[in-house]
């Protein structure tokens, strides 16, 4: 209990926020690291390949393909352009938009080993017609057994 220095002899009415702000800044440090390690979108089997490693900078840009529900094979399709969802339709539209293709011209491709290969022909189309110059395609490295 806070003792008042008033005349009054009433209860104090300040909030003591000193707490609050401990706590808010535990949070706060939570967050700022956890976050790098939250990958937002779409979980993909890769197909397995002998390949070099991917430059792993946060500059490439990423078109992700993979079904809805990874476990279901039967869901639909989706696409992803780094963090956002997109559709094959509207694909090239956003890709001509985006600052790292206008910037780099380069962009790589990671798809589900699921996925039929007409559809990943089709978003290299439209990649290439958006301005993407050099197209990666990501795998999981071979494992040595």
């Amino acid at each position: 209990m806070s003792f008042s220095s008033n005349s009054s002899g009433g209860p104090m009415s300040e909030i003591n926020v000193t707490p609050l702000v401990d706590v808010m800044l535990v949070l706060l440090i939570i967050f700022m690291v956890t976050a790098p390690m939250v990958q937002a979108g779409l979980r993909v089997d890769l197909p397995n390949a002998e390949a070099p490693a991917l430059p792993t900078t946060e500059t490439k840009l990423r078109v992700t393909i993979g079904h809805e529900d990874a476990a279901n094979l039967a869901s639909p399709i989706t696409i992803w352009i780094g963090q956002d969802r997109t559709t094959l339709e509207r694909l090239t539209e956003q890709l001509r938009a985006n600052a790292i293709v206008q910037r780099d011209h380069e962009a790589y491709v990671q798809a589900d080993e699921s996925i039929p290969y007409g559809i990943v022909v089709r978003v290299l189309a439209a990649m290439r017609t958006a301005g993407v110059e050099r197209l990666g395609i990501v795998t999981d490295p071979l494992s040595s057994q």
